[in-house]
């Protein structure tokens, strides 16, 4: 019995050249994509909000890896959720999950605070940034806003018009990095510029927008922050010319002005942006020709119109996450569900941003978020998703036990 009995205990570990027993375990997919989550200071924001008192079935902990799960799986609703989790229950234990109800996690999404995510997406900010950002000169800001569809069951705080439901999504994004810098969330029918006062100012940084952010008043501010601002001017914008650079021949850079803006607006008021800027007209691509002003009276014109085409990078990141993430169907129909939901997606791009950096293999991130959802209850190494699966080693002390019973 003694001899079965040692023989047991080694069927659980294999021996390696030193003689060292060593257990026989690989973290899963979603495990390892965890552990990019600063978990001592989630638990600070826990104790910070009281985020566990409130919903004592569901620690946050657990309500967050839920959430996590449904935008790494693709999961498109509670139930699939649910649903996904419980199949996967024997893996969830070294992640800290469990198996969650839905009528639970429906009472969390509307009661716990998610101002508590929004500050995790902030704290994972500065860990994303030190990983991923360039070395470059200065700071650029890329501004624009998404808007998503709600059901008419949010209507008591998302309606803008008649049986019509909705959000808008501002963001303040690197390109440099690829990542978000800020976000805020907003009924649809607030204007952009409103929501961009609120946002704060990166003093020097290079800000670029389009025309929903067209306010002088505001343009000033950056201009005093000694903010570079790259933007377009309206058709009907006039500007007193009082200076003109030459331009190649033969380049899509057709003028490059500097005079000023009107010095009154509408009802006689003085126009705030009393600085000189600089107007170039560039012919895009498609023919059409853009008006693009800046406060910056030096540099090369080519420099300043490839600042403006860099604004598509935003329009690309909303893409990249409607179309990979869950943003576009919401697990609740309360604000605060809809923050929490658009927090941790935000919070599940940046940790595939810094699961991607760290391997070398799949260069493409939407074909990574791919096979990190093929993947993800899988025990597979990050790096190894597009490896052949290995057999489980064999023990050979396994074959003793066998003739031992025969």
């Amino acid at each position: 019995m003694t001899w079965i009995l040692l023989h047991l205990e080694r069927l659980a570990a294999f021996e390696t050249q030193k003689g060292i027993h060593v257990m026989l375990h690989q973290n899963s997919v979603f495990h390892s994509l965890t552990k990019y989550v600063p978990w001592a200071r989630f638990e600070q924001l826990v104790e910070k909000y009281g985020a566990d008192k409130l919903s004592r079935k569901l620690k946050t902990k657990q309500h967050f890896l839920a959430v996590l799960y449904g935008q790494f799986s693709g999961a498109t609703g509670l139930r699939e959720i649910v649903g996904g989790m419980e199949s996967h229950q024997s893996r969830l234990y070294h992640v800290g999950g469990s198996v969650v109800k839905r009528s639970t996690m429906s009472d969390a999404n509307a009661a716990r605070p998610c101002q508590l995510f929004g500050d995790l997406f902030a704290q994972m900010l500065l860990q994303a940034h030190r990983g991923l950002r360039r070395a470059t000169g200065e700071a650029v800001r890329l501004i624009d806003s998404t808007s998503v569809r709600l059901s008419s069951l949010s209507k008591d705080w998302a309606e803008f018009s008649t049986g019509v439901c909705g959000a808008k999504v501002h963001v303040v994004y690197d390109p440099q990095a690829d990542l978000p810098v800020y976000f805020a969330l907003t009924r649809a029918n607030v204007n952009d510029i409103t929501a961009a006062k609120a946002m704060p100012i990166e003093a020097g940084a290079t800000y670029v927008f389009d025309l929903g952010y067209y306010d002088y008043g505001w343009w000033a501010q950056l201009d005093a922050a000694d903010c570079r601002l790259v933007t377009r001017l309206k058709k009907n914008t006039p500007i007193t010319v009082v200076s003109e650079n030459r331009v190649p021949k033969d380049s899509h850079i057709l003028s490059d002005r500097i005079g000023y803006l009107p010095a009154r607006l509408a009802n006689s008021r003085k126009n705030p942006m009393q600085i000189a800027v600089r107007e170039l007209r560039v012919r895009i691509e498609t023919g059409k020709v853009l008006r693009i002003v800046t406060n910056d009276l030096d540099a090369p014109a080519e420099e300043i119109a490839d600042l403006y085409k860099q604004r598509w990078q935003i329009e690309l990141f909303f893409r990249w996450i409607k179309q990979t993430l869950r943003i576009k169907r919401f697990l609740g129909i309360s604000e605060n569900a809809v923050r929490i939901q658009i927090a941790v997606a935000l919070i599940a791009f940046l940790i595939l941003r810094l699961a991607q950096a760290a391997q070398k293999i799949v260069h493409s991130p939407l074909a990574f978020a791919r096979l990190v959802r093929t993947n993800l209850m899988h025990r597979r190494p990050l790096a190894e998703l597009l490896s052949p699966e290995q057999p489980p080693p064999t023990n050979r002390n396994q074959l003793k036990l066998e003739l031992c019973f025969k």
